[in-house]
């Protein structure tokens, strides 16, 4: 079979001829996975969307996974490739359908999949669930065709009559979460904990990180009862995070007192959770249960949960996977005086077995004591000593700056306390133009760079009293 030429492969009258001829011009799923190196046109309907990345290279990739009446379970990879984040899909609900012409079949390890080139290939995204014939995006190259529109019609009834099967198929990712929307998730339960109220809560991980939440905690409670270092009551021993992934996020999910579980493993048992709710608890993610909420396992062996795996599998594959997702663009506002030291999240150095170690970690300052102008002369003159809760994806921590360290890292003896307020509340996210101290609204802090050093208090119990310090780290943003 020779390739489907795309809307700008050929003249204009050999591409109207072959639109016309819509069984040909847009292959069934199952008719492309036989058409191995050769260049096709599809019109399917999105099952599930990935996460965008950097790749190996200089440009960026993003996988959806599609289906269409040919080829359902488990449907069939697209990967997309482009410099700009913006030129890749963006998928608005899985569930919307997406045309694609010019792209790549191949096979890799016996999968067959298709692959999106960004000098000749070509996509426009539809909404699944309407009347409307107009994509809500296209790529440069798109050309549409008097047929789009019938082509829409026969894939929404198949998917109306099928009863959405892909709704079915539409599993969040923990990266994609929000506030009080119900989500189906699939996930690793890492380990089960019981609460003195006899509540259940569930550390479940998926590879993928949080999206940062925007803090609208208030930073006046700071200097007596400062944010909450995690979401349960009582922190986990050292012992459990360390059979934790050292990267990807862990959310806390609370099951009622009148809800069931299944008999789940601490060692790794995915599930799917149905119906569950998240809501931010100082900035971090917590959720619930609902009564009409369930909870199935799965095998290891179930596509979903390949298809997961794969995919962390192949974010640490990449140079700066294991960097937080807001990665490689944190704000250049901090700079080290050294580059020897590997980086960490915050979770390796809370669970690292030496007490005492060093490294580097992209984090945000979530709060600060003391923070407001007239409280930072204190501490100028116990040489720049201030308490910064910092964050990663993966935990929260206290950190301290204090003497030659604080002094380097605000910018030295001379600075002035107008210029040291409006640093710290750039750290924190505090963008109104007169310095003055905003503590009900809502902050974004940025990410930065820094050196970490761990030290501990008490001889006979080092672990126990171990704190942590900012050191040859300097602010100048």
């Amino acid at each position: 079979m020779e390739p489907a030429a795309g809307p700008s492969g050929r003249d204009t009258a050999e591409s109207s001829r072959a639109v016309e001829r819509e069984d040909y011009y847009y292959l069934p799923i199952k008719d492309a996975r036989n058409c191995v190196g050769l260049k096709v046109n599809l019109f399917a309907a999105v099952s599930m969307v990935g996460l965008a990345r950097k790749s190996k290279g200089t440009d960026y990739v993003i996988t959806l996974k599609i289906v269409d009446q040919s080829y359902l379970e488990p449907g069939i990879s697209v990967n997309f490739f482009a410099e700009d984040i913006g030129k890749l899909p963006d998928v608005k609900s899985i569930g919307d359908i997406i045309s694609l012409s010019g792209v790549e079949m191949k096979v890799h390890n016996g999968e067959t999949y298709c692959v999106y080139n960004k000098k000749h290939s070509s996509f426009a995204l539809f909404e699944g669930k309407t009347t409307e014939v107009n994509y809500y995006q296209a790529s440069r190259r798109y050309c549409t065709s008097d047929r789009d529109g019938l082509i829409l019609s026969k894939i929404r009834k198949w998917l109306c009559d099928r009863s959405l099967e892909v709704k079915n198929h539409g599993f969040y990712l923990l990266s994609s979460i929000s506030t009080d929307i119900a989500f189906d998730l699939v996930c690793k339960v890492l380990h089960v904990a019981e609460t003195a109220e006899g509540e259940f809560v569930l550390f479940v991980w998926d590879g993928t990180d949080f999206k940062p939440t925007r803090l609208e905690f208030d930073l006046e409670l700071e200097g007596g009862k400062p944010c909450p270092l995690h979401v349960e009551d009582v922190p986990l021993p050292i012992e459990v995070m360390s059979t934790f992934p050292s990267t990807g996020s862990v959310l806390r999910v609370f099951v009622g007192k009148s809800f069931k579980i299944p008999h789940l493993r601490d060692n790794g048992q995915w599930v799917i959770l149905r119906n569950i709710i998240c809501k931010s608890h100082f900035g971090m993610w917590k959720a619930t249960l609902q009564p009409s909420s369930q909870i199935t396992t799965l095998s290891d062996e179930h596509w979903v949960v390949r298809h997961r795996m794969k995919a962390y599998a192949e974010r640490l594959a990449i140079s700066v996977g294991r960097y937080p997702e807001s990665f490689p663009s944190p704000c250049q506002c901090t700079v080290m005086d050294f580059d020897y030291l590997a980086y960490s999240s915050l979770i390796e150095s809370l669970t690292h077995p030496e007490v005492l170690h060093k490294s580097m970690c992209i984090v945000r300052v979530v709060a600060a004591y003391p923070w407001k102008r007239e409280d930072l002369v204190y501490a100028v003159r116990e040489r720049y000593c201030v308490r910064l809760t910092l964050e990663d994806p993966t935990a929260r921590i206290q950190a301290y700056i204090c003497a030659e360290e604080g002094m380097k890292f605000f910018g030295g003896h001379h600075l002035t306390l107008d210029v040291l307020a409006s640093k710290m509340n750039k750290l924190l996210g505090i963008t109104d133009d007169v310095g003055q101290a905003i503590t009900d609204g809502a902050r974004n802090p940025p990410w930065i760079w820094c050196g970490l050093k761990s030290y501990y208090l008490n001889e006979s119990n080092p672990r126990g009293s171990r704190r942590y310090q900012i050191f040859n780290t300097k602010f100048v943003g």
